[in-house]
């Protein structure tokens, strides 16, 4: 009797302790405005409550607060064709160490329409949801253009977990990569705090619901 008793008072604290760790979530996005965003602000915009990159234009649009560890969910659409990116720890747009997500942040999570025939001979590494020249995701899992995903993103220490419409299509530890993509190194793989947010390639790529919690 005694030990149902510590076992129902366990899965008690248990829920409860979820639902804290749940309730830690806090929306970066108030679906009107880019109020809280840096970086290249002028090149995307809002839209029916959805932060869209503006075509033809690019540039990254950040956080203003940065994170160490962190687990963000976000829905995105990807247009026919559609590039972009999630910038993970990436420098302050001020900063002399800022340029390019995929090089000097910790990494860019790719963000693509894998299905467009532009895209049949890229390397594995390239392809959405993948360490961009780091560590291919899986494919299979995204919708087809113009449909909504929704992505899970968790990031502790130098490893990085991707769930895609419920599949996790990349788990990694960035500590261990020693091969690159074009031999090209990535001088941001071992930043441990930075900003959050989009890497446009001049295409109308657009996000919602975006929420994060600091871990």
């Amino acid at each position: 009797m005694l030990r149902f008793i510590v076992l129902f008072l366990v899965a008690i604290l248990a829920s409860a302790s979820a639902t804290a760790e749940t309730s830690k979530f806090k929306p970066i996005f108030d679906g009107k405005t880019l109020d809280g965003w840096i970086g290249d602000v002028d090149s995307y915009e809002v839209v029916d409550g959805v932060i869209r990159c503006k075509p033809g234009r690019g540039g990254n649009l950040l956080t203003e607060q940065a994170y160490g560890d962190f687990e963000v969910w976000l829905q995105f659409r990807v247009p026919p064709g559609g590039n972009n990116g999630l910038a993970v720890r990436a420098p302050h747009p001020d900063s002399d160490q800022a340029g390019d997500p995929a090089y000097v942040a910790m990494c860019e999570l790719q963000v693509l329409d894998n299905s467009d025939p532009r895209y049949a001979k890229l390397d594995p590494r390239q392809f959405h949801g993948s360490a961009y020249g780091m560590v291919a995701a899986k494919r299979g899992h995204l919708r087809e253009a113009g449909s909504w995903n929704l992505q899970r993103v968790v990031v502790k220490g130098s490893t990085i977990r991707v769930e895609l419409n419920g599949e996790t299509i990349l788990d990694c530890d960035l500590a261990t990569v020693t091969e690159y993509l074009a031999d090209k190194p990535h001088p941001g793989k071992d930043r441990t705090t930075g900003h959050f947010g989009f890497a446009g390639h001049g295409d109308a790529v657009e996000y919602r619901e975006i929420e994060i919690r600091e871990l």
